[in-house]
């Protein structure tokens, strides 16, 4: 199985933990927090910025 888990900075911690609990051994990729407030042209620039990490966490390895 491919994946990739995405969390705002603010959580790396507790997704990190998560991660863990749940057994979930795959790579994972912050963005800038906070999300729930962003236009969509900015939510649409967080998700450029972030896909060369997510390409690079789904095919390394």
């Amino acid at each position: 199985m491919v994946g990739v888990f995405l969390a705002s900075s603010e959580f790396a911690d507790a997704a990190a933990v998560q991660a863990r609990a749940l057994g979930l051994a795959v790579p994972h990729v912050l963005v800038p927090h906070p999300i729930q407030d962003r236009t969509d042209d900015e939510l649409r620039r967080l998700a450029r910025d972030a896909y060369p990490a997510v390409l690079g966490a789904v095919t390394s390895g």
